[in-house]
């Protein structure tokens, strides 16, 4: 299945200085974060809970006012739009929230009437494996059915970005793929993501840039190869058949050139493993934050 999105390689947000504080709290949640997210591009806001990515992420989808700082929209100030800006977006919340007593169609039937765009909701039902129970009451879905609709739910007016939290928490991986999968084909037809999750390994394999928020700031931003090089060590290990033994070595990659150990092993030893010294996301998270990477 093809989702088109018009395509223009412009940017979509533009954040600056955002600072953000619950009324009844003593302390700000967002303490002045400026970032750009930009068309065609899946964009990972990552870091502990309660560190304030959601509270981002309801402020761009203007459920939450009253902030400090500046936020545009498509180069236009994100409080200048009305009803009409709910035409351009899809948003998966972590909690998947559908009327339970309600058939999974006659919920998306509901859905759909509030856009003046739908997409071919039986195709992404199909795709999904939900369409077989499409006239079954939600109450009767499994939570990972329940996280599938909510993926459905979110894609029904095509937006023009999408904002996922958590958009494959608690699947089996064969439907984890299928989403991740979507997401991939979305933003490939020129779609834009928002992406909150914990799951790094999602991260690595989705996301074009990523920033990690610790106490309601920005941390680090950059791309996931940029972050695993800065953070990583440069270093390649290797395991080589030595007599009857097995033996690991380390070299420095930056001093591998005319290095006779490594020469003797490629030549003349059986290599069993060969690998750089590459740090994960996970690593990077808990670095960076300070805090054990949690699901």
């Amino acid at each position: 299945m093809i989702i088109s999105v018009n395509e223009g390689g412009f940017i979509m947000f533009t954040v600056n200085n955002l600072t953000f504080r619950y009324p009844r709290n003593k302390d700000y949640t967002i303490k002045g974060i400026s970032f750009e997210i930009k068309e065609g591009e899946i964009f990972g806001l990552l870091g502990p809970s309660g560190v304030g990515k959601s509270t981002t992420q309801k402020i761009l989808i203007k459920l939450l006012h009253n902030y400090r700082g500046e936020v545009s929209y498509m180069n236009e100030n994100l409080n200048s739009y009305g009803k009409e800006f709910y035409q351009d977006i899809g948003v998966g919340f972590e909690m998947p929230v559908h009327f339970s007593k309600l058939t999974a169609e006659e919920n998306i039937s509901f859905f759909k009437k509030l856009y003046k765009f739908k997409v071919d909701s039986d195709e992404l039902l199909k795709r999904l494996g939900l369409y077989k129970d499409k006239n079954k009451k939600v109450s009767q879905f499994s939570k990972g059915m329940k996280v599938r609709l909510n993926f459905v739910r979110a894609l029904l007016n095509n937006p023009k970005i999408l904002f996922l939290d958590e958009p494959t928490s608690g699947l089996d991986p064969k439907n984890a793929r299928i989403i991740k999968d979507m997401i991939k084909e979305y933003k490939d037809n020129g779609g834009t993501v928002l992406l909150t999750t914990h799951l790094m390994n999602d991260v690595d394999e989705l996301c074009n840039r990523v920033a990690f928020m610790v106490d309601g700031k920005i941390s680090e931003i950059d791309t996931p190869k940029n972050l695993k090089l800065k953070h990583g060590e440069r270093r390649v290990d290797i395991e080589y058949e030595d007599d009857s033994n097995i033996t690991k070595v380390s070299f420095d990659l930056d001093n591998l050139s005319g290095d006779k150990k490594l020469l003797d092993i490629i030549n003349n030893r059986k290599i069993i493993t060969m690998h750089s010294k590459e740090t994960t996301l996970d690593d990077i998270f808990i670095k960076v934050t300070g805090v054990e990477n949690h699901e």
